[in-house]
């Protein structure tokens, strides 16, 4: 195999296709269409510093070498990260699944049933378990979950205080967290020993820990009381798998639950990802951040799952909304819903009950031990144990012994038991205690592991109310019933390994089997991601020379992979301008520039970060208006912050400007933020930290590979010139040290799927880096020209250029035959291709960007499906076909539908159900109709339906 190879595994068009594609866009070489599209200015013509690509077989050793340098021991830390067993079945049918982790995020719902039900799935579980009306489909671990429900109790609270209080007791990274998002905001964040201490006599919310950091179970009940005396708003951070045995804490009366579902079948890895939760009281739904999956109906009125409540977007509301989050953890969010499913009530209890066990014969057999204290009675999984000044010896032999505990203080250790917690495992701990002699607890006779204990759980909170009562949770607990319904939910959905995505802005090239596997390995799968050093440093040296690569491929001087989405990025890369500000005594410096074209995300961002938004206008040709641009510097020269531009544009265009947009702000005094979503378009063609920019975001789930999962997992790296390196994300068990703040809840973010963008660029190098930007350029311009001479391509640059992404204008032809951008966009699912980017940026258009990983039959195909709908809206237009009844207004045709009795339409079956070039053998059938998504809005619905709703 020599090292050539998988770059041209991974770029689709051989030199062949490329030779035609480039006679179509009529340029010689790629060099020469890049020259031409690129503005010289920004140009950079070297060569990446980077290795030599390695092959598949090689770029695999050497992670394995990384790998086999950490090491797996048996981890006991807690804190919110547990072993777990994650079910075979699920592991190879999920997490190691294309037709899962290849999905786009679920914006055609049509197409994309299979992954909302499983989404739907885990919406119900947690609105079960934590007894509240309704929960989002995933957030992004538990630290911004957290982080979120504060800011949520800030909207919904009618106190006008800007005291927030926060258990001492709570997980310290959420504490790191919820302080650093509070900040900027202005939010006064209160900790307290709710146990020992008053409460405040004004504050908005009130943060709780369920069981405790230290384990402890306490009743919460009167302090939810006394926080709603006073108009506070209460979130519980609570253990879900505790909850299986335990009263929810919507029977308290707590307003707002969030928290993890890692240790539902999802590996640690070293941090993440992980699917966070967030559920909301009844009254509060309309509030609630993220993503909502809710129950509609389709054409036909039969029920249809789709995202609910949209409107709540960022790219609607921008500085309006009330959350950066655009993004979720789709793929863990449907691994942890099937191990509900896999599992059921019965099987989560039984396993709640064995990993509670395992705690309490833990705590009976160190109670009788000579300077050694269970402190607490009351506990679920984690013994909280007093050795006074001996802490430290006991976690160093335990370690010895291959087990690792959490280093409370010079006094404290703490020990956390979990679904993978043995006898033997005990056994060691015991032995690092001096709590054995003779290989048996001091004091307890020999058959003390099956001897009855007694249970640590408070009668008065032991759980009465049932759970997960729907079928679903009781229907698949064999390994064939599981894998049929897996098998059958993502026969539903159209991903990756069916065909192409062509969604402008979103980069869903391949995601190569040989960069997926690394992350099921147990190496990288199973470290907490508070192990010591000693036992990671594989890990570090690969997220230190992932870094150093992305600064490379960048022109930046720094790099941190905390962010755990791109919105996070963006809020760490601003958080960074804004310290870098008040470090120089110009805190005052608070207006952030937004054109009116960026992602919405951006203006959330800004916003989260404590600033002021003040929107750029475009031009007719799509660019920032440089005139407005410096209409707004000067109105706002001494109070600018920043300019967050996203280049190439969001509408796909290499702006000539962007070195002088740069040199403007940065002459009043500004910083220069370049969002990194379309970085596709540059890599090994142009740096942006070369060309005037001193931050950016990154996207790793799109130009570097990590897949969409159907909205998540992501990683989002900030990326910064020197000045800023000071600034960027801290360890969120050490910001009390650094003063840095803390983004996500581990130090390295999603750290188990950075394999992934480490193995494309090992494997690439920079020749195949550099040539994948070229081809997707390529790609790109191929399909606006055999498409503009039926659709307007609405924006270009130089010589008439795209760059990797090109924008479809409909609004003509809508205007002109009544066919909307959502009828061309239901259509292309009968021709078995997902839509475009719908109406983004730009209402009424589609935003095209093919990437580098289509070959060119594929292309073809999209563009002959393309040109075929043309010709259908002509003939609605001519009148052959009726305005309101046609092919594309009844787009998409189910199998159901064509098949039935009865056809009472104007145009044969086939012609809805095979339209031209379609492969009758491998047709993908949708498996509703149109979904109506104001019915669905009107009529919310967020958890599993019951069956009757699907009798015809």
């Amino acid at each position: 195999m020599t090292t050539e190879q998988f770059a041209a595994r991974h770029i689709g068009p051989d030199p062949d296709d490329e030779r035609r594609m480039l006679e179509i866009v009529g340029y010689g070489s790629i060099d020469e269409l890049m020259d031409a599209a690129i503005p010289e200015v920004i140009r950079w013509h070297g060569t990446l510093d980077l290795p030599e690509p390695a092959s598949e077989h090689d770029a695999l050793a050497e992670l394995r070498a990384l790998a086999a340098r950490n090491t797996v021991a048996v981890s006991m830390i807690g804190l919110g990260y547990h072993g777990t067993h994650t079910p075979a079945v699920i592991r190879r049918n999920v997490l190691e699944d294309p037709a899962w982790y290849t999905a786009y995020t679920p914006y055609q719902p049509e197409i994309s049933q299979g992954r909302l039900e499983a989404l739907l799935n885990f919406q119900t579980m947690v609105t079960d378990l934590t007894g509240l009306a309704t929960a989002n489909a995933s957030m992004l671990d538990e630290g911004t979950a957290a982080a979120e429900a504060m800011t949520l109790a800030r909207r919904a609270s009618k106190s006008r205080s800007p005291v927030y209080v926060v258990d001492a007791d709570t997980l310290p990274q959420t504490i790191a967290v919820i302080a650093s998002r509070a900040e900027p905001l202005g939010i006064d964040v209160r900790i307290v020993d709710v146990e020992r201490d008053e409460l405040p006599a004004e504050f908005f919310g009130l943060h709780l820990q369920y069981p405790g950091a230290s384990g402890a179970v306490r009743d919460q009940a009167g302090l939810v009381a006394a926080a709603h005396a006073v108009g506070a708003l209460v979130t519980v951070a609570a253990d879900l798998l505790a909850l299986t045995l335990l009263r929810p804490p919507g029977e308290i009366g707590a307003d707002i639950a969030a928290g993890t579902t890692q240790r539902f079948g999802v590996p640690m890895g070293f941090g993440g990802p992980h699917a966070g939760y967030l559920a909301v009281r009844a009254g509060l739904e309309r509030m609630l951040p993220g993503r909502l999956v809710g129950v509609s109906r389709d054409a036909d009125g039969n029920p249809a799952y789709r995202l609910a409540l949209q409107t709540r977007e960022q790219h609607i509301r921008r500085e309006k909304a009330t959350s950066n989050i655009c993004t979720a953890q789709v793929l863990l969010a449907v691994m942890a819903g099937m191990y509900a499913v896999y599992h059921g009530p019965d099987g989560l209890r039984e396993i709640a009950r064995r990993t509670h066990d395992m705690a309490a014969r833990l705590a009976a057999a160190l109670r009788g031990v000579d300077g050694v204290e269970v402190v607490h009675d009351a506990f679920f999984d984690t013994v909280l144990v007093r050795v006074a000044g001996g802490a430290e010896a006991v976690v160093a032999e335990a370690a010895a012994r291959g087990v690792n505990l959490r280093l409370v203080d010079a006094d404290h250790v703490g020990v956390s038991c979990d679904e993978t917690t043995t006898p033997a495992h005990l056994r060691k701990v015991l032995d690092a205690f001096g709590a054995t002699t003779g290989g048996r607890p001091v004091g307890v006779a020999p058959a003390w592991w099956d001897a009855p204990v007694g249970g640590a759980l408070p009668a008065a909170l032991a759980r009465a109310s049932d759970f997960l009562t729907h079928v679903v949770f009781r229907s698949h607990h064999s390994e064939t019933a599981m894998l049929r319904y897996l098998r059958r939910l993502s026969d539903f959905d159209y991903a990756l390994d069916r065909g192409m995505i062509p969604l402008g802005s979103c980069t869903m090239k391949l995601n190569a089997t040989t960069e997926m596997e690394p992350v099921s390995w147990p190496e990288f799968a199973h470290v907490h991601p508070f192990a010591p050093d000693a036992q990671t440093t594989g890990y570090r040296e690969m997220i230190a020379q992932l870094e150093g690569w992305l600064a490379e491929v960048t022109g930046y001087d720094a790099v941190s992979v905390q962010p755990n989405a791109g919105s996070q990025g963006e809020l760490a890369g601003l958080l960074a301008i804004r310290a870098y500000h008040r470090d120089r005594g110009e805190g005052h410096r608070d207006v952030c520039l937004i054109p009116s074209s960026a992602h919405g995300t951006n203006a959330a961002s800004a916003v989260m970060a404590g600033m002021r938004v003040v929107v750029v206008g475009c031009d007719d040709g799509g660019n920032v208006d440089l005139v407005d641009l410096d209409a707004k510097i000067d109105k706002h020269r001494d109070a600018l912050a920043a300019i967050m531009v996203t280049y190439p544009s969001t509408h796909g265009v290499y702006e000539t400007g962007i070195a002088s947009l740069c040199a403007k702000v940065h002459d009043a005094g500004g910083q220069v933020y370049v969002d990194g979503a379309n970085l596709n378009a540059l890599v090994g063609f142009a740096k942006p930290g070369k060309f005037g920019a001193d931050v950016s975001h990154l996207n790793l789930h799109k130009t570097f590979c990590i897949p969409h999962g159907g909205g998540g997992p992501g990683v989002g790296p900030v990326a910064v010139r020197a000045h800023l390196a000071p600034f960027l994300p801290g360890d969120p068990l050490g910001v009390h040290v650094d003063g840095r703040p803390a983004i996500s809840a581990a130090k390295y973010g999603s750290a188990g799927i950075l394999p992934i963008p480490w193995a494309y660029l090992r494997m690439m190098g920079a020749a195949g880096l550099a040539r994948a930007t070229g081809v997707a350029v390529l790609a790109a311009n191929y399909v606006a020209a055999r498409l503009r001479g039926h659709f307007p391509v609405l924006y270009a640059g130089n010589k008439g250029l795209v760059a990797h992404e090109c924008i479809l204008d409909l609004r003509p032809l809508a205007k002109a035959t009544g066919v909307s951008v959502d009828d061309v966009a239901k259509r292309l699912i009968d021709y078995g291709f997902h839509a475009p980017t719908m109406s983004f940026p730009v209402a009424g258009t589609l935003m095209v960007e093919p990437t580098e990983s289509e070959d060119l039959a594929e292309l073809d195909r999209f563009c002959d499906a393309m040109i075929a709908i043309r010709a259908e809206i002509d003939a609605v237009g001519s009148g052959q076909w009726p305005a309101g009844d046609n092919p594309l207004a009844n787009a998409p045709h189910t199998a159901a539908m064509v098949s039935a009795d009865e056809w009472a339409h104007p145009y044969p079956r086939s012609v809805g159900a095979y339209p031209g070039g379609v492969d009758r053998a491998g047709k993908y059938w949708p498996p509703v109709r149109r979904v109506d998504g104001a019915y669905g809005d009107r009529n919310l619905v967020c958890s599993c339906p019951a069956p009757e709703a699907f009798e015809s």
